[in-house]
């Protein structure tokens, strides 16, 4: 038992070692202050400190937004207001327990590189990373919900790989350029730490699809893999979940009623929380 737990210390530190290392490597801080300038909100800075309560932070964050409305809908809703009263249902729904507190990266109207909402998470402590879309398809057809993880093996699908590619897009709007960094080392680095945080993100997926299958269809039965810039956290289980497609005019309908938008905030926290006992269940076998 105490070479067990001499190396589970090891593997703790280690992974704690190369998630820094990782952070500092992929994070474009530097170059966003520099080329950007594009200023984080006040609430982000203010709240920016992990909490000392010992609670499981979960980081909502509503996509797009500011000068990046995301996908709009044929009557002309925009995905950057539906996905942030949803993200706000989500939280004030996990308000009410006990060992969780969700913190959101954007709570107004404004725009964030993809990057930086990496960083929000990483510098809030969060333990969960979950990015909400409405996104939209050419095909307007196209409809229900989905679950993307990241992927260091391509897309695992064409739909995955037209959304990474648009969602990587977003902070072509805002001006942004994020300078490349070594190919190699990032790669070291993510098959060192990221291994384990996407096997993580996969379960997080399954859950919050199991709670949404019984109120809404299902784009994709499963929890689908691409190369989404936002899920990039070295340590964190991100997900993105598209909530419905906004391009869909009968989906754009639902969106817009306040009775659909807690409904999948429901389903949405259920996950979360589902997710969340899993995780203290194992931490208590390993214990």
């Amino acid at each position: 038992m105490k070479k067990l737990a001499s190396l589970k210390q090891l593997i703790n530190r280690r992974q704690l070692l190369f998630s820094g290392l990782a952070l500092a490597v992929l994070s474009p801080r530097a170059v966003l202050a520099e080329e950007s300038r594009i200023p984080v909100s006040r609430h982000n800075k203010a709240a920016a400190k992990a909490p000392k309560n010992g609670k499981f932070i979960v980081m909502l964050d509503p996509g797009h937004g500011g000068i990046d409305s995301g996908a709009i809908g044929e009557e002309g809703s925009m995905e950057k207001h539906v996905v942030l009263e949803i993200a706000n249902t989500v939280r004030q729904l996990l308000s009410s327990h006990p060992h969780i507190e969700a913190r959101l990266t954007r709570d107004t109207d404004n725009f964030i590189p993809l990057y930086q909402r990496v960083e929000i998470a990483q510098q809030h402590g969060a333990s969960l990373f979950m990015s909400i879309h409405a996104d939209g398809y050419t095909d307007p057809s196209a409809r229900g919900a989905s679950v993307f993880a990241l992927s260091n093996r391509g897309a695992s699908s064409a739909m995955a790989r037209y959304l990474s590619d648009r969602e990587n897009a977003a902070d072509a709007v805002g001006g942004v350029k994020v300078q490349q960094k070594d190919q190699y080392l990032q790669q070291i680095l993510f098959d060192l730490v990221q291994t384990d945080t996407i096997k993580n993100s996969l379960t997080l997926g399954k859950h919050v699809l199991d709670t949404i299958r019984p109120i809404h269809h299902l784009h994709s039965q499963h929890t689908e893999q691409a190369a989404f810039a936002v899920l990039k956290s070295p340590s964190i289980p991100s997900v993105l979940v598209e909530t419905s497609f906004i391009t869909n005019p009968n989906e754009e309908q639902l969106l817009g009623t306040t009775a659909f938008r807690k409904k999948i905030a429901t389903a949405i926290s259920s996950g979360i929380i589902n997710f969340y006992n899993e995780q203290q269940r194992h931490n208590r076998r390993v214990s």
